[in-house]
């Protein structure tokens, strides 16, 4: 089969019979609208399949009151795949103060509603209605951070994995790419030969399974986690099983395994990351690069990354609030210089093309090309934390020098850079930094600092705020010395586990002396999955120690109000935050809706999971600092990952 340039994948029977086809190979579910541009995980993977061979279609959003959208392209020849789309399905659904999401970036005219809670169960057992006897494979955020034993805000309890309360055959967690494609093709070969057992998927890299010890490979390091019942019955085992999960992640060769009352999890090593020339392959793929012409109203998130560009995948920050290490990969994956050019000059030639590139970046925007100079094990939570890595290879210049190249590309009138950035990692090239605040900040700079009490940014595995204010000066200097007017819309965090009253009147008496006025502010959301979740279900520190955690809704708000008083925002949600899914704070559960009109939605960031939070920008007038009414709305858009920037 040749890809055509010319079409979508198809999500509709006239759509197959255009292109001759009486039944599809694989069949994708998702909790997003459909659209073919690879910010968007189900497009990616599904002109990933489509290039090696496999007839793919698409249902959307479907109805969950019946069969008759999951069925409307028929039985699917090896299998369904089924992910609840950029979000948490929870975390899309609700804010860190138990209201109803009013929006949804990802989701036809922005209508929330279109996909149900706990996205991944609904459509994996409506597949299972529909096409008894056909694998059912999990993958996206949802399925990847609740992969086993994890803390559900949503219902404060801890839930085992979801693979089994699905009942999928396979979940494949982080980046799907490889897995995906062994998965069709160990199916492929197994309908060829009249196979049907069910060992057949069992220790694809990147997966997960209902097994046994047996599954694993003679000699094979093999880690095992907490149980599911100790666990429940002994909160200090999640701070026990989430780190070694992590570690598992981070190491790249273990498996693991995890009892769950007579069922057994297994985990097999994540997937190997995409070199860079396989990145350029998967993002020189067909994309149209637009929603599907089926829809009548505007999909918001679509908007917002068209003129944009991916560079790389991957974060080596480790924020022990964030998803992103645990999702896509400690490892920073990067397309090649060559490769984003032409994407460029794609973009370029487009009649829609208006001239500006509104991002160029990743999780985090300097860490393209970032590679660690030693092969093998790596005990290290994160490569910037408690200090930058000295094995961490970053050419920052280069990272300037590509921005240049893309601003010269003809038709390109501006080039801005939206990611955000590390400015721990950034002050350690002044060069750099110079070039990039004089070119590429157009305005407005996002930064993550999250907080300035030492304790609790040790706990977040963020750096020290003395980094940051030097990071400030330097900013503001470079800005007055470039002629601009330019503003640092920094990110906060109000109930993160372990900070308490106190140490917010602190964040808020450090603002007061700059004339900082946050206009929204995250409170903290304990998202499956991530070390900060576990804190705050076992209110203790990764060492055991114990630690003050907010719990009730009016510790929560009392924390959030030192920052943002109630008298300065008139609804909760404006309150809220994506990225992150951190997942990428949240409370706890509403009830959960049953029908589609329920199910609400927020303004999200693409990579995951987490909603945007603003501050008041910050003026560089004359060496001072000036507060000014705005905020950023811009959300983050890399296919499947949830996370936020750094």
């Amino acid at each position: 089969m040749n890809p055509s340039h010319e079409r979508f994948i198809p999500m509709s029977r006239p759509e197959m019979d255009r292109l001759g086809w009486d039944v599809l190979d694989v069949l994708l579910v998702s909790g997003d609208a459909y659209v073919d541009h690879p910010a968007f995980g189900t497009a990616l993977l599904a002109r990933l399949l489509e290039s090696h061979g496999y007839r793919v279609g698409i249902v959307a959003q479907p109805r969950w009151d019946g069969l008759e959208d999951v069925t409307r392209l028929g039985r699917p020849r090896l299998f369904a795949g089924v992910g609840a789309g950029a979000l948490d399905s929870m975390l899309a659904h609700y804010t860190a103060f138990r209201k109803k999401r009013k929006e949804d970036a990802y989701s036809p005219g922005g209508r929330a509603g279109l996909r149900p809670n706990r996205a991944c169960i609904v459509y994996a057992n409506l597949v299972k209605r529909a096409f008894p006897g056909l694998p059912v494979v999990l993958g996206g955020i949802e399925a990847s951070l609740r992969r086993v034993s994890h803390y559900d805000f949503w219902s404060d309890r801890v839930r085992r994995s979801i693979l089994l309360d699905s009942k999928a055959d396979l979940l494949i967690y982080g980046m799907a790419e490889r897995a995906v494609v062994e998965t069709a093709d160990r199916l492929a070969d197994a309908a060829a030969e009249g196979r049907t057992d069910e060992t057949v998927l069992r220790g694809i890299p990147g997966t997960v399974f209902a097994g046994s010890v047996e599954d694993v490979p003679e000699g094979a390091p093999l880690v095992e986690l907490p149980s599911h019942e100790d666990i429940l019955r002994l909160p200090e085992k999640l701070m026990e099983a989430t780190p070694a999960m992590e570690m598992q992640v981070h190491g790249r060769v273990s498996w693991a395994f995890q009892r769950s009352g007579d069922r057994t999890v297994m985990v097999a090593p994540p997937a190997e990351p995409l070199s860079t020339e396989e990145m350029d392959q998967l993002y020189a793929l067909p994309f149209q690069r637009l929603p599907h012409p089926d829809y009548r109203e505007p999909i918001p998130a679509a908007a917002m990354i068209q003129s944009s560009i991916t560079s790389h995948r991957g974060c080596g920050g480790g924020c022990s609030f964030c998803s992103l290490a645990l999702h896509q990969g400690r490892r920073v994956q990067s397309r090649s210089r060559e490769s984003i050019l032409s994407e460029v000059k794609r973009m370029s030639a487009s009649p829609e093309f208006k001239g500006g590139i509104s991002d160029v970046g990743g999780p985090t925007a300097n860490l393209w090309a970032a590679r660690c100079v030693e092969e093998g094990p790596c005990k290290r939570r994160s490569c910037l934390y408690p200090r930058v890595c000295p094995k961490l290879a970053v050419d920052l210049e280069a990272g300037v020098e590509l921005l240049r190249a893309v601003a010269g590309v003809p038709g390109v009138k501006h080039v801005r850079v939206a990611s955000g950035l590390r400015f721990d990692l950034a002050l350690r090239n002044p060069p750099a930094l110079r070039g990039f605040i004089h070119e590429f900040v157009g305005g407005q700079l996002k930064l993550a600092p999250e907080h300035v009490v030492d304790s609790i940014l040790d706990l977040m595995r963020k750096p020290g705020v003395a980094l940051f204010e030097k990071f400030l000066d330097l900013f503001y200097e470079e800005s007055k010395r470039a002629g601009k007017e330019q503003y640092v819309v920094p990110y906060f965090m109000s109930a993160f586990p372990g900070c308490r009253e106190e140490d917010m009147k602190e964040l808020g008496h450090w603002l007061s002396r700059r004339n900082w006025r946050p206009r929204q502010v995250q409170c903290f959301i304990p998202t499956p999955g991530t070390v900060a979740s576990a804190m705050y279900y076992a209110e203790i520190d990764p060492k055991g120690h114990p630690i003050h955690v907010a719990k009730s809704d009016a510790e929560r708000l009392r924390q959030h109000h030192i920052l943002l008083p109630k008298e300065s925002s008139s609804t909760e949600e404006r309150t809220s935050d994506k990225e992150r899914t951190s997942s990428r704070g949240k409370s706890h559960f509403r009830k959960e809706t049953s029908a589609r009109t329920g199910a609400p939605a927020q303004k999200k960031t693409s990579s995951g999971e987490r909603t945007l939070r603003t501050a008041g920008p910050v003026r560089a007038v004359q060496g001072r600092t000036k507060s000014r009414s705005e905020s950023s709305r811009t959300p983050r858009r890399r296919g499947g990952g949830g996370g936020r920037t750094k």
